[in-house]
C-alpha cells in the first residue's frame, strides 16, 4: 500500500478522534497509536517485534567513519505552502549529516503530542515523514512517543536524530577555507521564511511563494562522484545565508566579499522583504546549501548543481578573501559595500 493510500484509510478510520493523556500511558491505548498509525507510516516490515533500541547494519560501509546529528522541530504552523514539520523533521537531519559529506542511513524519531492533538493532524505529518524518508533514502528505525497535558507543548514537537557514514577520505570543514576560494549556493534564498511568514496568517500577507524543504543528500553526492574538492559546506537555515558566511569567515580567519547582483532572490521575497523589513539575507531556508570550493573548480561545480534537480538555480555569489578578515562584506549594486554582519535576536521566530 503506498503512502498515500495508507494515509487516506487510517484518515477516514480515526476520523474526528484526537490524542489523550492515555495514548502516552505505555498501556493499550499507546500501543494502538504506535501499531496502527505510527508504524504504518515509519515502520520496518519483517523486523520482529519492537525493542527499545535498533542494531543498525554498517556492513556495506566498510572503514566508514560514523557521523550523527540531532535536531528538533518547533515549527508553526504544523503545514505550510510546500511542506510540513513532518517533512523538516526528515530533511532537516538528512541535510545536517549530507553537508559533511556524509551518507545519511538512519532516523529516530521523538514526538511529542498535546492532549487533543487531532488523529487527522498527526496522520499527515507521518506521512509526510514517511514520503520525505522515501525520498532521501533513509530509514526511521527507533523512536518514541510522549503526550503531555493541554497546554503544555503547541500541538506536536518532533526530535529526529540521523546516523550516516563518511568516506575515510572526505574532510569538508571550515579550516579548509583559502583565499580564492568560490562562494556556490544551489538556488534562491528565502522561500521557506516568506512562506511560513504568510502561513501564519498574522500580517495579512498574500504570496505564492513555496518553502523550498528538500533533502540536498543526494545532490552533495553528485558533486563528490565527480570529485569536485569541497572545501567547506553548510545548509542554510536559521539565520541565513549571512550567518553561515559569517561562521565561515570567523572560523577560517578570512574575507567573504558577496556580490548583491548575483545573489539569486525571487522577485515576489524581495517584495515581502521591502514590505516588512526584512532582509533576505537573513531568512531561513531548508533546502539550500552554501558551499566553499577552490575557483578552479567552481564553474565546473555550477555546472554539476544546476544540471540536478535540487541544484537548478545554482550560482556563485561571491568569493574568499584576504581582507577584512572574520567579516562578510557586501558589494551592492550601486557600487558601494556594506558590513553583513551574524544575526542579532530573532529575525523570525519558530520557523524550524
Amino acid at each position: 500500500m503506498s503512502i498515500q493510500q495508507t494515509k487516506q484509510k487510517l484518515l477516514e478510520q480515526f476520523d474526528e478522534q484526537i490524542i489523550t493523556l492515555a495514548h502516552g500511558s505505555g498501556g493499550k491505548a499507546m500501543q494502538k497509536l504506535i501499531d496502527q498509525v505510527i508504524l504504518a507510516f515509519l515502520g520496518r516490515p519483517n523486523t520482529g517485534p519492537l525493542e527499545d533500541q535498533a542494531i543498525l547494519d554498517l556492513s556495506n560501509y566498510p572503514n566508514h567513519r560514523v557521523t550523527m546529528t540531532t535536531d528538533s522541530y518547533v515549527v508553526t504552523p504544523l503545514q505550510f505552502p510546500g511542506s510540513g514539520i513532518g517533512h523538516l523533521a526528515i530533511t532537516g537531519t538528512v541535510n545536517d549529516l549530507s553537508v559533511s559529506g556524509a551518507i545519511p542511513l538512519y532516523l529516530t524519531c521523538g514526538l511529542i503530542l498535546e492532549e487533543g492533538l487531532p488523529y487527522k493532524t498527526l496522520i499527515q505529518v507521518l506521512a509526510d515523514m514517511a514520503e520525505s524518508a522515501q525520498q532521501a533514502n533513509v530509514s526511521v528505525v527507533t523512536g518514541d512517543t510522549k503526550v503531555v497535558e493541554r497546554g503544555s507543548c503547541d500541538k506536536l514537537f518532533i526530535n529526529t536524530s540521523g546516523i550516516g557514514v563518511l568516506k575515510p577520505d572526505i574532510d569538508i570543514r571550515i579550516p579548509n577555507i583559502q583565499v580564492g576560494d568560490q562562494v556556490i549556493i544551489n538556488g534562491d534564498l528565502g522561500d521557506h521564511g516568506v512562506a511560513i511568514l504568510a502561513a501564519r496568517g498574522e500580517l495579512s500577507l498574500e504570496t505564492t511563494i513555496h518553502s523550498d524543504c528538500q533533502p540536498l543528500n543526494n545532490l552533495v553526492q553528485t558533486l563528490l562522484k565527480h570529485n569536485i574538492p569541497i572545501h567547506a559546506m553548510r545548509d542554510v537555515t536559521r539565520g541565513g545565508l549571512a550567518t553561515v558566511l559569517n561562521e565561515f569567515a570567523q572560523g577560517s580567519n578570512t574575507g567573504v566579499l558577496l556580490q548583491e547582483q548575483l545573489l539569486p532572490i525571487k522577485n515576489e521575497v524581495r517584495g515581502v522583504c521591502e514590505v516588512l523589513g526584512l532582509d533576505p539575507l537573513y531568512l531561513a531556508n531548508e533546502g539550500k546549501l552554501v558551499t566553499i570550493i577552490a575557483k578552479e573548480y567552481a564553474a565546473q561545480a555550477v555546472e554539476i548543481m544546476s544540471q540536478h534537480t535540487n541544484g537548478q538555480n545554482s550560482c556563485i555569489v561571491g568569493e574568499i578573501v584576504a581582507e577584512h578578515q572574520g567579516r562578510v562584506v557586501m558589494q551592492s549594486d550601486f557600487g558601494g559595500k556594506r558590513v553583513v554582519d551574524m544575526l542579532v535576536g530573532e529575525q523570525l521566530p519558530r520557523i524550524c
